[in-house]
Order: structure tokens, then sequence, then C-alpha cells
């Protein structure tokens, strides 16, 4: 199993994706991701974090170069075992939380009714409640305890805490701690930096399109003697 941490889940070589612009919106990004980690998505508005993360779960096509995801390609295959939480809402609005649940038991074999259930129970989500009568808050915290309910390789959690309030970021965030394998890995993209610091292991910045660094976290509090949160408006700094 450690021989598995020591392999990169997640590779990227000179990845770039252009929209029919004179300017890239990701360019010769290269990066290797690996199990057992929570990494940091990190840059301004515009940056290419939402890019990113529809490259690797095969919405977007790139112009050059190629992700893989335990070798594979963005593909059928991938979605088997990739969980991705889009920034935007994509369940149909008209259905109620029980059924939301039952589509996912029967789209992802991976996916623990029990441990949903039991997540949406502890927030008061009540189950006959439609998508669209929650609020944006609930809403968010729907779609995010519905992706971490798979037993996945790896999860994409786009903005997964923009909409809700400071008081149940906590709890978002401890649900992805604990719901997660120690052998999967969990991309955050976030500009919530200072609430997300605490759960991160490594944090990769971008900054138009460029890939920035790619950092332990440890690592860069003890060498820099800054938080994540001081070093990312350290180097964005307008």
């Amino acid at each position: 199993m450690e021989e598995m941490r020591n392999v990169p889940i997640l590779q990227c070589k000179d990845l770039t994706k252009n929209y029919g612009t004179n300017k890239n919106a990701l360019s010769d990004f290269n990066l290797s991701l690996y199990p057992g980690r929570i990494v940091g998505l990190l840059g301004p508005n515009g940056s290419g974090k939402t890019t990113f993360m529809k490259l690797a779960n095969g919405i977007l096509v790139p112009t050059k170069g190629e992700i893989t995801l335990d070798g594979y390609a963005p593909s059928e295959k991938t979605k088997a075992f990739v969980s991705y939480l889009p920034d935007a809402d994509y369940l149909p609005d008209w259905m109620n939380v029980d059924n939301l649940v039952k589509m996912f038991c029967d789209f992802f074999e991976d996916f623990d009714k029990e441990k949903a259930v039991s997540m949406m129970q502890t927030l008061n989500i009540e189950g006959k409640m439609k998508l669209k009568h929650l609020s944006k808050g609930n809403k968010e915290k729907v779609q995010l305890i519905l992706a971490m309910s798979r037993k996945a390789k790896i999860y994409f959690l786009d903005e997964p805490i923009g909409g809700v309030d400071p008081a149940a970021r906590d709890y978002i965030l401890t649900t992805i701690i604990q719901n997660y394998s120690e052998d999967s890995l969990v991309v955050i993209s976030t500009h919530l930096i200072a609430d997300v610091e605490r759960v991160l292991d490594e944090v990769v910045m971008i900054g138009g399109g460029q890939f920035i660094c790619h950092r332990s976290v440890d690592e860069l509090r003890q060498n820099e003697g800054k938080s994540v949160d001081e070093y990312f408006r350290e180097v964005f700094r307008c």
C-alpha cells in the first residue's frame, strides 16, 4: 500500500488549454500529485483553476499536452473512480434530497448511501425537501455530501465552501477529512485560503494560467515563516 502512495495518481504534462483567444487559459502545466494528500489548488479569479478541474474531468479537451488520472486520460473509465463537485449548481433542482441520494446510488457503485443519509440528518436536511427550496448554503452542503459519500480514488472539489456560512465551514472541512480514504487524493480549488488551510497537506498555486509553485504546507511554513494565506497574499500582491 505504501508503494502505491509513491506513484503519482494525477499527472499533467505540458497541459495547455486555449479558448480561441491570444492568451491560454492554462499554459504548459506540469504537475504530479500523489494519493493520501489533500491539495489546495490556489489562485486569483481567472487564474485557470476551474479550467484545470474541467480538463481533469473530461468536460474540456486539452489544446496541447495531456492529463492522466491513475494512468488513464479523462473518460468514462475515470468517472468510475473520480468524484467531482463543480463550482456551480449541477443537480436537477426539481428533485428532492432522497431522490438525489437514490440517483447517486444508481449511478455510482462506490456510493455509500448510509453515510450520505447520516450526514444529511446531522445537518438537519430533510429528505423530502426539493433542492430548489433549499437555501444556497444547504444546496452546497447536499452537493458536497453526495460527492464525499463516494469511495473514490480522486475527489475534485471546486469552491466547496464558497456559499456556506462561516459556522458551517468547519463542519464541511471536517466532513472532507473524515470521509476520504487515506489512499485517495483530494484537490480543493478555493479562494477562501484561511478557512481551508488547516486541512491541506500541499498547495499548488497558479496565476494567469501559469504554474507558480507546488509546495508542502509544512515546508512552506517552516522555510517561509508564513501561513499559506500570508504566502499567497505575498505571491499575488496587486
